[in-house]
């Protein structure tokens, strides 16, 4: 019978130890609402391969360590199909630990690793010194990658991303968005190109009711003509990304960070009631 349980009423590493000392060799999967999931593997009661994501080893285990929430299942008996650690259980899971209290501040900024960074406008005026890695960072930032993607091209861990991003972001050049790649999904590339005009057309009534009388509705309007001709050259799933992106920019301007909030929302509900 498999072990189960949620994160949230126990940490990982907690879970690992209590069934470490047992000695068992099986399978931990986990499972998150907004991650494609983990798997730590022991062999007879040792750690010995992990992966989440495009990492894998110590790094797998440190970034599943640190999920505030999701769940787990441990599946006796199943073997790891490669060893990628070395390490002690208990060096590991110090090592975890000592994430987990690290990312306990990091959070506070970086609630979750699938936002995207985008810079602020105190970027293109404040003169700062930034150190060899930010400047590596910064090269990759284009405000559409995500954290993780972020990480993954300048091939680090996600939490060493974090931790630089975190100076970026207390020094005001960089902020965090919500990843509009998550509305490319199978949703929007299942919509005939009559459904993208007519959500295309949804996105632009919402952002013209929070818009009202702002001098920014006049910019929108050309924002809905590049929409509507990407639509015309068939690229219609680009048309709605490229308008909802450029829209909540103009509503983040003349609103603030709340109302872009409330924007992007209201457009997940559209999809989703479609």
């Amino acid at each position: 019978m498999a072990f189960q349980g949620s994160l949230r009423e126990l940490p990982l590493p907690d879970i690992i130890q209590l069934v470490s000392v047992s000695g068992k060799t099986g399978r931990f999967a986990l499972r998150r609402e907004d991650h494609p999931g983990g798997e730590i593997y022991l062999r007879g009661g040792q750690i010995v391969h992990a992966k989440t994501g495009d990492l894998a080893g110590e790094e797998a285990v440190y970034e599943l360590a640190i999920w505030p929430e999701g769940d787990f299942t441990f599946h006796a008996g199943e073997e790891s199909p490669e060893s990628t650690i070395n390490k002690s259980n208990t060096n590991l899971l110090m090592e975890a630990a000592r994430r987990i209290d690290e990312w306990q501040v990091l959070s506070k900024k970086i609630p979750s690793t699938r936002l995207v960074p985008v810079f602020t406008d105190q970027a293109s005026t404040t003169s700062v010194s930034l150190t060899p890695q930010e400047w590596q960072l910064i090269s990759k930032v284009d405000e559409r990658r995500s954290i993780e993607e972020v990480a993954l091209g300048l091939d680090k861990s996600p939490f060493d991303t974090c931790k630089l991003l975190y100076g970026l972001i207390t020094s005001g050049l960089i902020t965090l968005k919500e990843n509009l790649h998550s509305l490319s999904g199978e949703r929007l590339r299942e919509m005939t190109p009559e459904q993208l005009e007519s959500i295309t057309e949804d996105i632009q009534r919402q952002a013209q009711n929070l818009l009202g009388d702002s001098p920014k509705n006049s910019e929108l309007e050309a924002v809905v003509r590049l929409s509507r001709a990407e639509l015309e050259s068939g690229r219609g799933v680009d048309a709605v990304l490229d308008l909802v992106r450029a829209a909540e920019k103009l509503v983040s301007a003349a609103l603030g960070p709340n109302q872009s909030k409330v924007f992007l929302d209201k457009v997940s509900g559209l999809l989703t009631a479609r």
